[in-house]
C-alpha cells in the first residue's frame, strides 16, 4: 500500500486538535483511495482465469484456442499490471514487453514480460525504441494468437513512434508546446496521434489479423477510450483537420516545427493516410475494457470520510478548466457549508476528480493540484475547521517531486508570517516554491498508477 511519506510532519503542523483530526482524515482518504488504484490489486479483481478460459467482465478468451499469448503496453501502471497478468495466466504468456517510466523497471518482477524504461511526459530516444520493440512484437503475431495491451496514463510519451519525416526533437518541442498551453489532454492527444505512427489505432493495425485485447486504466475523464494513452488500440475519432485546428486555437501552428506542419497539412489533403477508423477490418477482432479509473479513486475516498463519520459528497469525476479556478471554487463550497449548511452540513467531507490546466504565464516551478490548492488557500484564510488536499495520483505532480498539496485556515497566514506574497507566487506559477517554505506539500513518492487528480475538502 502507497503510504504518505511525511504524514508525520503533515501531522505535526496542526495547528489545533480538530485541525489535527480534519488532516488526519483527508490524508486517510489519500491513502485509501491511492491502495484502490493499485493496479496490481485492480487487475486480479478484474481478470481471471477459470478452466483455461480468460474472463474479464462479460468477456471471455479461450486460451486453448491461441498459439501464443502475446502481451505489450506501456503507461506508468504497465509494470504492476504486466506481474498482475503473469501471475494470472502463468505458461500461457509466451513473450512480451512493457514500457515504464525510467528509474522504476526495477521494481517489476516479471519473468516472459520484458520491462522497458522511458522518458515522461517529455518522449525520449528510449521511447522510441520501446514503440518499435512493440510493434516488432505484434507485427510477428498470427491469426491465431492473442495480444494482450496493457495500457494507462503515460503511455502517449513513453510509446513514441514520430511519423516518417518527423524527428524526435520535433515531436519534443510539440509535446513540450501542448503541455504549457492549457490544452486538455484530449487535445493533446489528437495531435499526438496524427505525428505517430503508433497511436490512433495503429498498434492495432500493426497486430491485424491477430485477436487483439486492451486492458486499460483511464487516465482521461469520462473514458474515452481513443484518448487513453492516445488509444494505440481503438478506433480513432479525430482527423489531421482536427489536429491542426487545436494547434491554430491555441496559436501553436506558427510555433511547431515545419516538419509537423507538413505532415499535418499532407494528412489534411488526404497525402497521408487517415489513422485507422471504425469501420477499419482491423478492429473486427479488438476488445477494449476499462479497468479502473477516477470514479474508482473517488469513491475510496468518499468510503475513507464515511468510515470516520463524517456527511459526504461525490461532486464529480468530470472536473476541468483552470487549476486556480478550482481553487476559488472549492473554496466558495467551504464557505457555504460553513454559513449555510448547504449542500451537507458539518462534518463534511467532499470529493471531487478530474484534470485541469494549468496555462503557464510564469517562470515558477509548481503542478495543477498545488497550483488549486495555493488557489484555494487564498481564500480559505480563517475558515475554521476546513482542509483541503489536491493531488495527482500518479505521485508527480507537474516537474515535482511532490504529489500535491495540503492548505487550510492557517496556510495564508503562515506565509505571511514568513514575508512571503502568496498572489505573487501563484502568479508566478510557482506553487512549489510556495509550499517548500510554508508547509504542505503531499510526498508518496511515484505510485506505479495514473487515474488522474482528486480534490478533497474536510469541513468539520
Amino acid at each position: 500500500m502507497v503510504k504518505i511519506k511525511n504524514r508525520r510532519e503533515l501531522l505535526d503542523d496542526a495547528f489545533s486538535s480538530t485541525n489535527k483530526k480534519a488532516r488526519e482524515i483527508v490524508l486517510d482518504a489519500v491513502e485509501a483511495l491511492l491502495d484502490a488504484v493499485e493496479p496490481k490489486k485492480i487487475v486480479k479483481s478484474k481478470v481471471l482465469l477459470s478452466n483455461k478460459t480468460l474472463c474479464i467482465g462479460e468477456k471471455t478468451f479461450d486460451l486453448t484456442t491461441f498459439k501464443e499469448v502475446i502481451v505489450v503496453g506501456g503507461g506508468k501502471a504497465s509494470g504492476s499490471m504486466a506481474e498482475a497478468l503473469e501471475d494470472i495466466l502463468g505458461d500461457y504468456v509466451k513473450k512480451g514487453l512493457v514500457v515504464v517510466p525510467k528509474g522504476t523497471a526495477n521494481k517489476y518482477k516479471t519473468r516472459k514480460i520484458k520491462i522497458h524504461e522511458a522518458s515522461h511526459p517529455i518522449p525520449d530516444d528510449s521511447s522510441i525504441k520501446g514503440a518499435k520493440k512493440i510493434i516488432s512484437l505484434v507485427s510477428q503475431a498470427k491469426e491465431n494468437d492473442l495480444v494482450i495491451c496493457l495500457i494507462s496514463g503515460g503511455g502517449s510519451s513513453l510509446m513514441a513512434l514520430p511519423r516518417t519525416g518527423i524527428s524526435l526533437r520535433d515531436k519534443q518541442k510539440v509535446t513540450d508546446l501542448l503541455l504549457k498551453c492549457g490544452a486538455t489532454i484530449n487535445e493533446i492527444n489528437a495531435v499526438r496521434k496524427h505525428i505517430s505512427a503508433f497511436k490512433g489505432g495503429q498498434l492495432a493495425k500493426a497486430a491485424y489479423p491477430a485477436t487483439v485485447l486492451g486492458l486499460l486504466l483511464s487516465d482521461v475523464l469520462g473514458d474515452p477510450l481513443d484518448v487513453i494513452a492516445s488509444g494505440p488500440t481503438v478506433p480513432d475519432s479525430t482527423t489531421f483537420k482536427n489536429a491542426i485546428n487545436i494547434l491554430k486555437r491555441y496559436d501553436l501552428w506558427e510555433k511547431v516545427p515545419n516538419s509537423v506542419k507538413k505532415v499535418l497539412s499532407d494528412g489534411e489533403m488526404g497525402l497521408i493516410e487517415e489513422t485507422p477508423k471504425e469501420d477499419s477490418s482491423v478492429f473486427n477482432k479488438v476488445s477494449n475494457i476499462v479497468l479502473g479509473n477516477n470514479r474508482l479513486a473517488c469513491q475510496a475516498a468518499i468510503n475513507a470520510m464515511k468510515s470516520h463519520g463524517l456527511n459526504t459528497l461525490f461532486l464529480t469525476s468530470f472536473l476541468e478548466g483552470e487549476a486556480r479556478e478550482l481553487g476559488i471554487a472549492l473554496s466558495a463550497l467551504a464557505k457555504e457549508v460553513l454559513v449555510s449548511g448547504n449542500p451537507l452540513s458539518p462534518p463534511v467531507g467532499i470529493v471531487a476528480g478530474g484534470e485541469t490546466t494549468v496555462t503557464v504565464t510564469g517562470n515558477g516551478k509548481g503542478g495543477r493540484n498545488q497550483e488549486i490548492a495555493l488557489a484555494a488557500a487564498l481564500k480559505i484564510e480563517g475558515l475554521s475547521n476546513t482542509v483541503m488536499v489536491s493531488l495527482s495520483t500518479d505521485g508527480v505532480d507537474g516537474p515535482t517531486d511532490a504529489a500535491g498539496a495540503l492548505v487550510d485556515s492557517e496556510t495564508l497566514r503562515r506565509s505571511k508570517e514568513l514575508g512571503l506574497d502568496a498572489g505573487a507566487y501563484l502568479k508566478n506559477n510557482d506553487s512549489y516554491s510556495f509550499f517548500s517554505r510554508v508547509g504542505g506539500l503531499i510526498f508518496t513518492g511515484p505510485t506505479g498508477t495514473n487515474v488522474n487528480d482528486v480534490t478533497m475538502l474536510i469541513v468539520l
